[in-house]
């Protein structure tokens, strides 16, 4: 039962690619519903994460990595991030405290002077450095925005991520439930088992493959016998990388499909079948209408 004084809200997750945005979403979430990579950008879409506790819901937005644009897609990648400055009642600016502050971050610092939404500076990553080098690094930022708070946290061993939360909640207002209590993403299962499957290609390949690719569920079904039989279309530019992605005697697509299956078959909770196909589609990057079939839509 919602409790009398329920406070709800939205929570934008921005920072420059590769800070652990999508690490520090599925830590609070308890679930996978972003994928990680150590490769840049692999946040392409707005991924909306609920966290809902007895008095409280907040609905986080992790958003594609700030950085310059260099296609149709990365202007898309943009929008999405710099449009929801506006949209939410908080946000969260994490920064690597082990590479310190960069030129990614001045530039977010510099949009987020256009808006009037609390900004909660969060230091990711503590658990790679020494407590003594925190303050200096405090100090930096300070000078350059005026935060309403600074949490340090460690994404990956959930460090400190508590009080981020509880200090979060203090920016929400009383609001409705918005999601049922047991529902930790707005997101379809297809879209999240897309997204795992292009994590394992990012997990799996090199060079110029990972910003080349995109991942379509073409058929998501149970069969009778309870089995999910997914059938997905792995997108490419050319043909020399549709030969990488299924590899020598199609070993490579093998391994993908395998160890996308028992991410899916986590999330799903059932046996599953999954079938993948490669295809050429050449500069899918720059072609608006293969962008809105893949999902990438600026609305």
């Amino acid at each position: 039962m919602m409790s009398k004084n329920f406070k709800s809200g939205f929570v934008s997750i921005i920072g420059r690619p590769n800070v652990g945005k999508s690490t520090l979403l599925n830590q609070v979430v308890g679930q996978k519903v972003a994928i990680m990579s150590d490769k840049p950008q692999t946040t392409r879409n707005k991924i909306h994460g609920v966290y809902t506790t007895e008095n409280s819901q907040i609905v986080f937005l992790d958003t594609p990595g700030i950085h310059k644009p260099q296609s149709k897609l990365g202007d898309y990648m943009m929008k999405v991030a710099e449009s929801t400055f506006r949209e939410v009642d908080a946000i969260l600016f994490l920064v690597d405290v082990v590479e310190g502050i960069g030129g990614g971050d001045r530039y977010i610092i510099d949009q987020l002077h256009e808006v009037k939404t609390p900004v909660i500076l969060v230091l990711n990553k503590i658990d790679q450095v020494h407590p003594e080098t925190l303050l200096p690094v405090i100090e930096k930022y300070s000078k350059l925005y005026d935060f309403a708070e600074i949490i340090p946290i460690s994404a990956r061993n959930g460090n400190n991520v508590n009080t981020l939360l509880e200090q979060t909640m203090k920016y929400l207002w009383e609001g409705p439930q918005y999601y049922p209590a047991d529902q930790i993403t707005d997101h379809p299962e297809q879209f999240v088992c897309a997204e795992l499957i292009r994590e394992k290609i990012l997990h799996l390949t090199r060079e110029e493959i990972p910003h080349s690719i995109a991942v379509a569920i073409e058929d998501m079904k149970v069969e009778p016998n309870g089995i999910v039989h997914i059938s997905a279309i792995i997108f490419v530019e050319r043909d020399s990388q549709k030969g990488i992605i299924i590899g020598k005697k199609g070993d490579l697509l093998k391994e993908i499909g395998k160890r996308a299956r028992h991410d899916i078959e986590s999330l799903l909770g059932s046996k599953t079948f999954l079938e993948l196909w490669v295809k050429v589609q050449k500069d899918w990057r720059n072609h608006e209408r293969v962008l809105r079939e893949l999902g990438f839509r600026n609305d």
